[in-house]
């Protein structure tokens, strides 16, 4: 009986729970109690997961700390001491000026000068905040937020517009470590921007970094960068200029408006887009600043001053040693004369250039004194920075000849001498004139003014080529100069710098005037470094001897190979010169204001095509030379332009002054003073020394 009772105990309900007896509700509690324990046991095994996963992420976090910690202690300890730590000192600038304070060009490893925020334009910092690190002002000089704001910016672009480095970060890179992609580098660059946040107000950071970040092609800083693509001041930037240069911090080899313009403003437009969701700039800023055309700057320096900023660069050493500091240089260059010598040789140049088969061009114009009014040292600075003025030492041809005359008058020659053009030999050299035919007999006054080599040659012979030589050296020229019969036709090679300035004696009444251009060097606070200081005037020719050359070279201007130079109203004296198979082109003249000279040729050495002195030289020194005398009143030359035949003086003795000799002239009347007007040109010269007229230097004031 008991084993019926638990036999029917144990009977399992049927599949629709319809077992008999009491068996189906036991069964139904079990059910439940298997439920809550599989909920029970799925919830345990969840917590299980998560304590799991939070217990060693705690523990990764501490090691990953400890890890990061002991990366920053491992590569901090490579740099030096934090009370070493110092931004270093910008590059310094040489800012080169004309007479009237006006920018010439910026030199040195920067090329600008360092400008407060207070300085600039105010779109610049807006701009470069905008896109480089919007949480400038915000964060401590690394920003995790800005880094994952950054990521997520590019993928929304598409492509890399924003980096992840603060502008912090970006100064301490540039000014103290390496360009390296390294971790080392990246650990040591956050320690550092930490380091500037806690030295330095963000004003300040942000100013060096502006006036030290590279914005391509060549130029350093927002000055530098403002100068080279937009030829103004970052004081003067506009709201697209501003987005453009903030724009090439991201590629600025790449980004350059010199290299790509297109490249340059389509990111300069995301800059824009930047500004304005950050609300610095409306809808009408935005739209007027994305409508700009796009700027296309020169792939180099452009403008014939750079040749006046190199030759600075050159001379400034000797005179002041290593430059330590920011400096001022004011030279003795007039801004309107520079633009009008550039003007007119540029223009000569691509009218005739390809017809007469000419490619350069050089000219440099001297006061009295020897000061460079302006100087042009080729064609285009930005395809060819050689400095044919200066550099450059090609034959002058018959553009020697006054110092062979001068020589001529010394010895005991007069203007109205004679001697006879026909064919000569000397030694085994036989000269020719330019036209191949002879005259026959005629003044040294006709002869200066037509070029004729024969003559010329001879008196090279009479003086002897050593006198020559003595004499050219003393007005001022300083190259070597062979001593042959053959320097009466100018072989001997001469800058033209040389040639203008030994010229310039004739024009000041005798007078060496030694070519210089810098009048003083100041640093930027004001403090002196150099002056200049003229020299003593030092007589190398005698009042007559300087009045007759000019006489006779008047007439080279007024009825011989000159004739192109001619300036209506006044006096103009020179000579032209023009070397062999023309590869050489000159015309050297003076007024009683500047003496000024101009070079044509190529730099291959090759003929023009028939180019002589007399015609694109003397055109471009008329074309020039009018410019700057317009709107002055006209002024004799030394001596007035006459040829002088002095009486012998009475009691035996030559004048020896100004006042002996006009007592002994036919006639009378000098004019010019040692000095030019301080109107010559379109600048104003700033009285830096005491003006000399020619009498106080005759009286030795």
């Amino acid at each position: 009986m008991a084993s019926k009772k638990n036999k029917r105990e144990r009977t399992e309900p049927s599949l629709f729970g319809l077992g008999g007896g009491g068996t189906a509700k036991p069964v139904k509690k079990r059910r439940k109690k298997s439920r809550k324990k599989a909920r029970a046991a799925s919830g345990g095994g969840l917590m299980r997961v998560f304590r799991f996963v939070f217990y060693w992420g705690c523990v990764a976090a501490v090691w990953g700390g400890i890890v990061a910690a002991g990366i920053v202690v491992f590569y901090g300890s490579k740099l030096p001491p934090v009370d070493e730590w110092a931004v270093p000192e910008r590059a310094p600038n040489v800012k080169i000026l004309a007479t009237d304070g006006s920018l010439i060009a910026n030199r040195g490893a920067t090329g600008g000068e360092a400008l407060s925020l207070d300085e600039m334009s105010p779109y610049i910092p807006m701009a470069v905040v905008a896109i480089e690190d919007r949480r400038f002002y915000s964060h401590i000089g690394v920003d995790p937020i800005g880094l994952v704001r950054a990521l997520i910016t590019n993928l929304r672009y598409g492509e890399v517009v924003q980096g992840g480095s603060t502008l912090t970060q970006q100064l301490a890179k540039n000014v103290a470590l390496s360009h390296a992609q390294t971790l080392e580098r990246k650990v040591q660059e956050a320690l550092m921007a930490l380091w500037l946040e806690h030295e330095y107000t963000k004003d300040q950071i942000l100013a060096m970094y502006l006036n030290r970040v590279y914005f391509g092609s060549g130029a350093y800083g927002v000055e530098a960068a403002s100068r080279r693509y937009f030829h103004k001041s970052a004081r003067e930037v506009t709201l697209g200029e501003a987005a453009l240069l903030a724009g090439l911090l991201k590629a600025p080899s790449r980004l350059s408006p010199a290299r790509d313009p297109e490249a340059a403003e389509a990111r300069a437009q995301v800059v824009l887009a930047a500004m304005h969701d950050q609300d610095m700039i409306d809808d009408s800023d935005m739209a007027t600043a994305m409508a700009r055309e796009p700027t296309r700057a020169p792939s180099y320096w452009t403008g014939p001053e750079n040749y006046v900023a190199d030759m600075v660069m050159q001379r400034l050493k000797p005179m002041i040693g290593e430059v330590a500091t920011d400096i001022v240089v004011t030279t003795t260059i007039d801004p309107g004369l520079e633009r009008d010598a550039g003007d007119s040789l540029a223009k000569a140049l691509a009218a005739n250039g390809e017809n007469d088969r000419v490619e350069q061009g050089a000219l440099v114009s001297v006061d009295a004194t020897g000061a460079i009014r302006a100087l042009v040292g080729g064609r285009d600075y930005s395809k060819s920075q050689f400095n044919r003025a200066v550099t450059a030492r090609r034959q002058p041809g018959s553009a020697f000849k006054p110092f062979v005359y001068a020589a001529a008058l010394e010895i005991g020659d007069r203007p109205g001498s004679v001697r006879n053009d026909a064919p000569i030999t000397i030694d085994d050299w036989t000269p020719e004139n330019y036209e191949k035919t002879y005259s026959g007999p005629m003044t040294l006054t006709n002869a200066l003014a037509h070029s004729v080599n024969t003559i010329a040659a001879q008196l090279v012979m009479e003086a002897s080529p050593g006198y020559v030589v003595n004499l050219a050296h003393r007005l001022g020229i300083t190259s070597d100069i062979t001593a042959n019969a053959s320097l009466a036709l100018g072989t001997s090679e001469v800058s033209l710098l040389e040639l203008t300035g030994a010229y310039t004696a004739f024009m000041n009444g005798g007078f060496k005037a030694t070519p210089y251009l810098i009048e003083s060097v100041r640093t930027a606070g004001g403090q002196p470094l150099y002056q200049a200081v003229p020299p003593a005037p030092q007589r190398v020719l005698s009042p007559q001897t300087a009045a007759n050359m000019n006489g006779m070279l008047m007439r080279v201007v007024t009825e011989g190979t000159g004739k192109a130079a001619q300036i209506s109203g006044w006096q103009v004296a020179g000579k032209t010169g023009t070397t062999q198979s023309s590869r050489d082109a000159l015309f050297v003249g003076f007024t009683a204001n500047l003496t000024t000279g101009v070079w044509v040729g190529n730099d291959d050495n090759s003929p023009m095509r028939r180019v002589t002195g007399g015609k694109l030289p003397a055109q471009i020194w008329q074309d020039y030379m009018a410019k700057a005398h317009r709107g002055l009143k006209p002024q004799p030359l030394y001596g007035g332009g006459r040829i002088i035949e002095p009486r012998a003086p009475a009691n035996g003795n030559e004048p020896k002054t100004l006042v002996e000799l006009l007592g002994s002239l036919d006639g009378g009347g000098t004019g010019a003073s040692a000095t030019p007007p301080a109107d010559v040109g379109n600048g104003s010269p700033q009285p830096q020394r005491k003006r000399r007229t020619l009498m106080d230097i005759l009286s030795g004031g």
